[in-house]
């Protein structure tokens, strides 16, 4: 969801890669959507375009995203979404609308030559297709980076996965892995520059409230689960919530109503995940045939790619020697 009103409250702070290391459980469809928008934005079409007119400008996006891992030290795993939660319906068919708005235009920009307004809304009318999703655990595979299916929401179960302690951190842009009880994350992962980590303790800490008040605090304000209540934004449900006590409290004492208020709750506090995962971070990847599938399967510009691949050996030569001295 990103729940955009969670970053008044949360504890960030930009930290150097020198100070992270270990694994990061990435929430695989946020991380991809936004290197596969970037791609979009700024390669031309023709690079990640096949013969028969696929595009799979993930490809170039994974290759281009790995090496940034690698190069810090940090073992990936990426979580992918199982099937979507019925109370999440609306924000997904949301979601379409916008972007079948946006297809009609881009359709308009194309007619009229506006070649950057294509560009942009290009970007917006991304989506992750079948083939994108099985293109893009297919390179995993080969560059023999775990990939761990969730059941459902896969920044749920990479929370769940660092809070059993077998990733050290979440990599994920949306703030709803503090709801999901994410103990660390870590943002920008796709931009340029060090990365941000958001703290969940130190958040608890800094506004004197319990996980649970926390998720209460963000169903208030809205998520994707949920509208939220009209006029009421993160610095006023924290204060509802801490007079009161909990969600339901707040929602009695104001006589409001949340539609399944506390099914949203139990989504976030107990969300459908799954300790049926098992990796490992001795990578022996397949270089020559990832290369093969991204260049002569999928006919993707060896030009945008090359140098991505040459970083990912490098970075995991240098790993394994490390790991050997």
């Amino acid at each position: 969801m990103g729940n955009a009103d969670l970053r008044a409250l949360a504890s960030l702070r930009e930290v150097p890669f020198e100070e992270v290391s270990g694994v990061v459980a990435v929430d695989a469809h946020n991380w991809l959507y936004r290197y596969l928008t970037t791609t979009v934005k700024f390669t031309r079409d023709e690079a990640y375009t096949t013969s028969d007119g696929e595009e799979v400008a993930n490809l170039v996006g994974l290759v281009q995203g790995l090496p940034k891992f690698f190069e810090h030290d940090l073992d990936p795993v990426f979580v992918f979404d199982g099937g979507v939660t019925e109370l999440k319906d609306d924000e997904v068919a949301a979601r379409r609308e916008q972007r079948e708005k946006a297809e009609e235009k881009l359709a308009e920009a194309r007619e009229r030559g506006d070649a950057v307004q294509a560009a942009r809304l290009e970007a917006r009318t991304q989506r992750l297709t079948p083939v994108i999703q099985e293109t893009s655990r297919e390179l995993l595979r080969l560059l023999d980076v775990p990939v761990v299916e969730a059941p459902a929401e896969g920044e749920a179960q990479a929370s769940f996965m660092a809070r059993r302690g077998d990733a050290d951190y979440v990599g994920s842009e949306d703030y709803d892995t503090l709801l999901f009880g994410a103990p660390f994350t870590l943002r920008q992962l796709t931009s340029k520059g060090d990365p941000e980590l958001m703290d969940l303790d130190a958040t608890l800490e800094e506004l004197d409230v319990t996980w649970e008040q926390l998720v209460d605090i963000a169903i208030l304000c809205g998520t994707d689960f949920n509208e939220g209540v009209k006029g009421v934004g993160p610095k006023t449900a924290l204060k509802a919530v801490k007079e009161h006590g909990d969600l339901f409290a707040v929602l009695d004492a104001r006589d409001l109503h949340i539609d399944f208020a506390d099914r949203v709750r139990e989504l976030f506090l107990d969300p459908p995940v799954t300790d049926e995962y098992d990796f490992d971070t001795d990578y022996d990847p397949r270089m020559a045939e990832a290369r093969e599938f991204v260049v002569d399967e999928w006919e993707v510009d060896e030009a945008e790619v090359e140098r991505g691949f040459e970083r990912i050996e490098e970075a995991l030569v240098q790993t394994g020697l490390d790991r050997w001295t």
